[in-house]
């Protein structure tokens, strides 16, 4: 039983298994072992500044021959946070998230301050410079930007990591890119669907990052059924082995996004510590918090999530709540501290048993995917040698 479906057909791949796009971690090397390997890398790009995003797709064509994506973000909400907050207004009469700035950077330095960490100059890709990304980054004009540079490039594929790409469908469809968005209800489902983009990912609670609050095995038969069959569905959420693809696919999915399973392999752009973390820890050692990003998403359980609970206090909406955390994760990434800044994953960590190379964990899925598949009909005998 060869895995197969209408993924491969799309994106010209030969497994319908394709890269998350992780922030800091699907990385070009990354995304070039899974492209490499027969399934679909992507870039997660979404802190990407349109230049390093240019580097990183000419670095990721200067290692693979086969077709790539990008992941960025276009997130509404956001664009009218910085809107508001430009104007000095919060909502029902509220402060405005930046005029509590101040007041939530106290409270990221006291706990710098108890934690021993000292604040360093470091840059989205790890270098010196800025810590964070903020309004100055997460506003329109740089979803503009680097939405300009994803054109120019005529990259293959494009997914949209959060909101709607419509307004760039039609120069999109002009180079011949591929379109996708990652979505968490049937609802947002139906809109990208009718902005005519060619596949659905349905990413439920189960999965890292930004997720939705339905459960990954309910999400994904509701976001098939919406479709029809007229656009074809990715699972996404908890799939960290071949059952999990082999799963999704039972319940209508075509092929599987897959994130946290490749968060420990030797390409993964997170830190060697966040790596071990992910071997190390269990199935139920993730929680939702907003302590990131200002959005709800999955994170490896940490003291600075447990920090926001203790004091009842809530964290800033996307993008500004980067700015609390950049410089307290930052400094902690550096001390190697896994109890602070162990990072993103799903709950499907507990399936990771060592660190590999990307290759083996694509071949593992693929390979466990047709044994369940094939296993599965096993359980599907006539009735007729039931009775």
């Amino acid at each position: 039983m060869a895995l197969n479906s209408r993924i491969c057909e799309i994106f010209d791949i030969r497994y319908p298994i394709v890269l998350a796009g992780m922030g800091g971690a699907s990385v070009p090397r990354l995304a070039a072992a899974v492209s490499n390997a027969g399934g679909l890398g992507i870039l997660g790009a979404a802190a990407c500044s349109p230049e390093e995003l240019r580097a990183w797709i000419r670095e990721v064509r200067s290692l693979t021959d086969k077709p790539f994506g990008v992941d960025t973000l276009l997130p509404a909400s956001v664009r009218r946070e910085v809107v508001d907050a430009a104007a000095g207004s919060g909502e029902g009469g509220k402060p405005s998230p930046m005029e509590l700035l101040s007041d939530y950077q106290a409270f990221a330095a006291d706990f710098m301050r108890q934690e021993g960490l000292q604040e360093v100059a470091r840059s989205r890709d790890g270098n010196k410079g800025e810590a964070q990304a903020g309004p100055a980054f997460f506003s329109k004009e740089f979803f503009e930007a680097q939405m300009e540079v994803v054109i120019e490039e005529a990259v293959p594929v494009y997914a949209a990591g959060l909101g709607n790409p419509g307004p760039w469908m039609e120069r999109l469809r002009e180079n011949g890119t591929k379109v996708m968005a990652v979505i968490g209800s049937v609802k947002h489902a139906l809109q990208v669907a009718a902005s005519g983009i060619d596949v659905v990912v349905a990413q439920g609670h189960d999965g890292g990052g930004h997720n939705s609050p339905i459960g990954t095995m309910a999400l994904i038969p509701q976001v098939v059924d919406a479709m029809a069959g007229r656009i074809p569905v990715l699972g996404a959420g908890g799939i960290a082995d071949g059952r999990g693809v082999a799963a999704a696919m039972m319940l209508g999915a075509e092929g599987a996004w897959v994130g946290t399973a490749f968060l420990a392999t030797e390409e993964a752009g997170i830190q060697q510590f966040q790596k071990e973390v992910l071997v190390e820890y269990g199935d139920g050692d993730t929680i939702v918090s907003k302590s990131v990003t200002g959005k709800p998403a999955r994170i490896i359980r940490n003291k600075w999530a447990q920090a926001w609970v203790d004091a009842e206090k809530s964290p800033l909406p996307m993008p500004f709540q980067s700015i609390i955390a950049g410089p307290v994760l930052a400094a902690a990434t550096l001390d190697q501290r896994k109890d602070i800044a162990p990072g993103f994953a799903g709950q499907g960590m507990g399936l990771i048993k060592a660190i590999r190379p990307a290759r083996d964990v694509l071949e593992d899925l693929v390979n466990g995917a047709e044994t369940a598949l094939a296993r599965a009909t096993v359980f599907a005998k006539p009735r007729k040698e039931i009775q």
